[in-house]
């Protein structure tokens, strides 16, 4: 992603304890490298990762979930971990944060698990939707048409099925990413894709840009 592609953009990210790390701080890296400010919002003070098998780091929350407003921020991104998202889809602030973010037709991306709060914020129905394989009967269940892809673009509701290594995306080629994506609206403007050299992971975060 060039630097200052997202300039101007101010992206909501919401989490609780049990945020799977790669999740959330790769991609906030790649947000912020690209000129987006980022906000973690949580009903927590600060909150806790998982690193793959284990308790992470904890990280300090910027905005608080009772006071964070929709209207406040162009895009909204959802990183999974299993504790995570379930913790979330059971407390309603946090289903009326993402139930107002899909009514708004703003920028959405949901990665691995963090599809829950979308099914839960009843907006699912109706969506083209990846994610982690054990959502699979959850969403269909809830009227997704659940497709079993790296990454699928439905409109400006973008889902990742997990960040994982992919040779299509080695080249870091977004011409090859956007084929594999689909096709975006004409408001798309930016498919953001990072890489982790760390270990050659790619997180497709699929966040949009819309044009002024």
């Amino acid at each position: 992603m060039t630097i200052g592609a997202l300039q101007g953009m101010r992206v909501a990210i919401l989490a609780t304890d049990g945020f799977e790390q790669a999740e959330l701080l790769e991609p906030r890296i790649a947000l912020n490298h690209a000129g987006a400010a980022t906000f973690v919002i949580s009903p927590l003070e600060k909150i806790k990762g998982w690193n793959s098998k284990e308790w992470g780091i904890e990280l300090q929350v910027d905005i608080p979930l009772k006071s964070a407003k929709a209207e406040d921020f162009h895009a909204l991104l959802l990183p999974g971990g299993v504790i995570n998202p379930d913790h979330l889809r059971m407390n309603q602030n946090a289903v009326r944060f993402v139930k107002d973010f899909m009514a708004s037709g703003k920028p959405v991306a949901a990665i691995c698990h963090g599809a829950w709060t979308i099914l839960e914020a009843g907006a699912a129905r109706g969506r083209t939707m990846t994610s982690w394989p054990s959502l699979k009967t959850d969403l269909e269940n809830a009227g997704a048409n659940w497709v079993d892809r790296d990454v699928v673009c439905d409109g400006k509701l973008v889902t990742s099925r997990k960040p994982a290594r992919h040779s299509c995306l080695r080249s870091r080629d977004d011409s090859c990413v956007r084929r594999r994506a689909g096709a975006l609206d004409r408001h798309a403007q930016d498919l953001l894709v990072h890489y982790v050299p760390r270990n050659e992971n790619f997180v497709l975060v699929g966040l949009v840009k819309q044009r002024s």
